[in-house]
């Protein structure tokens, strides 16, 4: 029985302990043919700086990887940080995949820095506040609204001929959802790190819904994070690897990620491990039919059209299989 909601992927291409970062950007490649063949609807790379365990840094190059190496799943940035990057860029760049990939790439936006302090002093990131600028720039330079007597007006935004992918907007909180649905485009939350609900964001979102030409109707994503194994003993170990990663993260201790005899032996902090029993209640590990309710309940609740996966799992092959038996366990048809 097919799943009332489509399915994507969200790859962070992470590191794992004990391989290379070129041995990772190969694993890219290799989701994506899967998600392509499996019949995932769309793959996102989100955009990270600073983390060893992450090698997803710069979207783009990603996706344009991703796109040449598949042929029908839509791929896209999940998201870009769009404070990090002049809007003129972004527009440069994402006309440029969509020229390379009609009608298969997509632009998700988001305003957290990616990164710590750090990486945002080295990025030179501007503040929050001044996302709504940035998204109203980019736009500008996307529909030429910048009026005569400003400097911008003049500049010439190649290439030319070709608009920007659909727009989605990403969010963690619902403070965006409003401002996604007046935009007429897509809106994305963050449910597999935010404790906030995303059932209020969503119905915010829809009720400021106005259409426009790439989203007639309003359209949500749920991102959850799932593992997934022939039984929930065996997910519930692989899942040690993430478990003790975010620990980590969140202590400023980062790292490649562990393989789960490592995690396991691994000597926790009490705040540690508070971390971790915070966190894993957003976390669906599990047997194919553990999962399947879990996700099915999630997206219900949410009011979901689509359900992004993202799976942090120390063995790739296995990382590969959980996406597989998800397909295969929410109904998926492969594409040819």
């Amino acid at each position: 029985m097919t799943a009332p909601f489509a399915l994507s992927i969200q790859d962070l291409a992470p590191i794992a302990d004990g391989t290379t970062t070129p041995q990772a950007m190969a694993e890219t490649i290799k989701l994506a043919q899967m998600g392509d063949q499996l019949g995932y609807t769309r793959l996102w790379y989100a955009e990270h700086h600073g983390m060893p365990s992450i090698a997803s840094s710069v979207p783009e190059i990603l996706i344009g990887s991703a796109a040449a190496h598949t042929k029908s799943i839509r791929v896209g940035s999940g998201g870009v940080m769009l404070l990090n990057h002049a809007p003129l860029r972004i527009v440069e760049a994402y006309r440029t995949l969509e020229a390379l990939h009609p009608g298969r790439i997509d632009l998700g936006l988001g305003r957290a820095p990616g990164g710590d302090g750090y990486a945002m002093r080295a990025l030179r990131t501007g503040g929050g506040e001044e996302f709504a600028q940035y998204l109203s720039e980019m736009l500008a330079f996307e529909e030429e609204g910048f009026p005569p007597e400003h400097p911008f007006s003049h500049v010439a935004v190649a290439p030319g001929g070709i608009s920007l992918p659909p727009l989605w907007l990403l969010g963690s909180s619902g403070s965006s959802a409003t401002a996604a649905g007046q935009l007429g485009i897509g809106y994305a939350f963050a449910a597999h790190f935010s404790q906030t609900p995303a059932a209020p964001a969503f119905a915010a979102y829809r009720e400021a819904f106005t259409p426009t030409a790439a989203f007639p109707e309003p359209r949500t994503l749920l991102c959850l994070s799932v593992i997934c194994a022939p039984t929930d003993e065996e997910a519930r170990f692989l899942s040690s690897s993430q478990e003790v990663n975010w620990a980590l993260f969140h202590s400023g201790e980062q790292r490649r990620l562990f393989a789960p005899e490592q995690a396991i032996a691994h000597p926790l902090t009490a705040q540690q491990r508070a971390v971790i029993e915070h966190q894993s209640s957003l976390w669906i590990v599990g047997s194919p039919e553990t999962v399947k309710a879990a996700i099915s309940q999630k997206a219900e609740a949410a009011g979901a059209d689509e359900v992004m996966i993202t799976t942090t799992m120390h063995s790739y092959e296995l990382r590969r299989r959980s996406y597989s038996l998800i397909a295969d366990a929410l109904g998926l048809e492969p594409r040819s």
